[in-house]
Formats: C-alpha cells, sequence, structure tokens
C-alpha cells in the first residue's frame, strides 16, 4: 500500500472522529439541522452524554450561606436508636442518605474554615451525624439478623472468634469466604499466621499485664481516698449511697480506720 493511499485514510478516520466529536457536543436544539441519517445513526447507537454540572447542585457540598458568617448555629440532638426502630426500611433508606449528604456538608465546611483560619460553627454536628449513621446501622442490623433467624435459623453474619495475634493478646478474628480451603491456601496462611512466641513476645505481655495491674490498682486506691475523705468531712453520710456508687470499696472497713474517723470534738451538754 503506497504512503499517499495511507495518509488518505488518516485523513478520514480523522475527519470522521472530529465530525462525531461536534456532533455530540452540539445542543440538543441544534441537532435538526445535522441530517437526518447522521441523527439517526446516533440514536440507534444508544451514546448517552454526561450532562453538565449545574451550579446548585455543587452548592449542597456547602452549608447555608446565610450561615457562613453566623458563630452558632442552632441544631438538634442525634437520632436514638428507638426512634429509628418505628420507621420503615424505606424511611431508614431516605434518611442514611440525608445523613451522609449532611456528613458530607459538613466535612466540606470544617475543611474551607480550616483553610480560611474561621471558626467552624458547632462542630459537635459532626459527632450528632455520626451518632446517627451508627445508631442506624444497629437498627439494620437488628433486623437483617432477625429476618435471617427467621428464615433460616442463622444471624447471616460473618463467623467470628476470639483469637491471639502475633503480639499475644486476644482479637477477633472473622472469617471470609476464598476460592481455596484453608489446607491449600497457602498464601492465607502465611499472612493470617495468628499464633505468637518467642522471649520478646512474652517480656511483652509481662509489662502488659503489668501496667493493666497499676492502672487497676491506682482506680482502685483513688475511689478508697475518695470515700475516706467523704467519711472524714461527713461522718453521717448516707452508707448505702456510697455503697451503690463505689461498689469496689470495702465501705464497713474503711469506717474503722483512722484516716477515715477524722478529727471531731465530742459535744458535751453542760
Amino acid at each position: 500500500m503506497s504512503s499517499t493511499l495511507i495518509k488518505c485514510f488518516n485523513v478520514a478516520k480523522t475527519v470522521s472522529v472530529v465530525a462525531f466529536k461536534s456532533l455530540l457536543t452540539t445542543p440538543r436544539s441544534q441537532l435538526p439541522a445535522w441530517s437526518q441519517a447522521a441523527v439517526g445513526s446516533l440514536q440507534k447507537c444508544g451514546v448517552h452524554t454526561t450532562a453538565p454540572v449545574r451550579h446548585e447542585r455543587l452548592m449542597e457540598f456547602f452549608d447555608d450561606p446565610k450561615h457562613w458568617s453566623e458563630n452558632e448555629v442552632k441544631v438538634g440532638r442525634a437520632w436514638r436508636p428507638d426512634e429509628l426502630r418505628i420507621k420503615s426500611n424505606k424511611e431508614l433508606h431516605q434518611l442514611w442518605y440525608i445523613l451522609l449528604k449532611e456528613r458530607n456538608m459538613l466535612l466540606t465546611m470544617e475543611h474551607e474554615c480550616d483553610d480560611k483560619m474561621e471558626i467552624f460553627p458547632n462542630p459537635e454536628r459532626i459527632d450528632k451525624v455520626k451518632i446517627s449513621m451508627e445508631n442506624l446501622e444497629t437498627v439494620v442490623r437488628e433486623r437483617n439478623r432477625a429476618y435471617h433467624l427467621l428464615e433460616t435459623g442463622e444471624t447471616g453474619e460473618r463467623p467470628q472468634k476470639q483469637m491471639h495475634n502475633a503480639f499475644g493478646l486476644r482479637c477477633t478474628y472473622k472469617s471470609c469466604e476464598h476460592v481455596l480451603p484453608p489446607f491449600m491456601n497457602t498464601k492465607w496462611i502465611k499472612s493470617r499466621n495468628l499464633g505468637y512466641g518467642g522471649r520478646a513476645v512474652h517480656k511483652f505481655l509481662l509489662k502488659y499485664r503489668e501496667k493493666l495491674y497499676n492502672v487497676k490498682r491506682k482506680a482502685k486506691n483513688r475511689s478508697r481516698n475518695e470515700v475516706m475523705m467523704i467519711l472524714r468531712r461527713n461522718p453521717h453520710f448516707d452508707i448505702e449511697l456510697l455503697k451503690r456508687k463505689y461498689s469496689d470499696v470495702d465501705i464497713e472497713k474503711l469506717r474503722r480506720t483512722d484516716k477515715a474517723r477524722g478529727h471531731f470534738v465530742p459535744k458535751v451538754d453542760g
């Protein structure tokens, strides 16, 4: 094939691509100006073009403009599980996307305020939205579990069990599906080797248990000192109330100590 013929084919291909692109970018009102054959062939191909993004849709990522200069925005509380349990699945599905859009908007506004070094009004709104979404997921999980228990007798959730990780700490391992059985999947065996051992691991566990014991001991001593100060300042304080609040402290034994009695001058009837 000669070079002239190749150049002709390339020019024809370029012209057809440019014409097709111009057809796609042409507004619908100007389509009748094209030939009926071109428009019909385009419709038969089923080509779909992306609609232009409107400015109003992008503004959904931002808060109401009247709140931009405010230091405080009045908001309500988070959704409670009891309130979500009385709603239907369709309402929960709609509420989930409303909360998702609200969370995206709040994160966008927080990032914008950080860039401009301004105060983000009511940052606790993000926490309220997250709590609402967590409660909604809890309600949906309860319904799924009840449905699977009724239909199949199983929860329908991924099976899980307690195992020791590489540091010797107990963790929850959730099972997942694999193409190969466990004894053939050597890659999974190497990556999920949850056994532990070695001198360094045992030394770490010893230090870790010592730390947990010290935290528990300090908390118990702190509660004991609080009870002792209350009894020293108020000898006639309600003992039952102290026992309910400080259940880990031996109140009766602490009352007999000298530090809890205090120094009081007895009253003498004269």
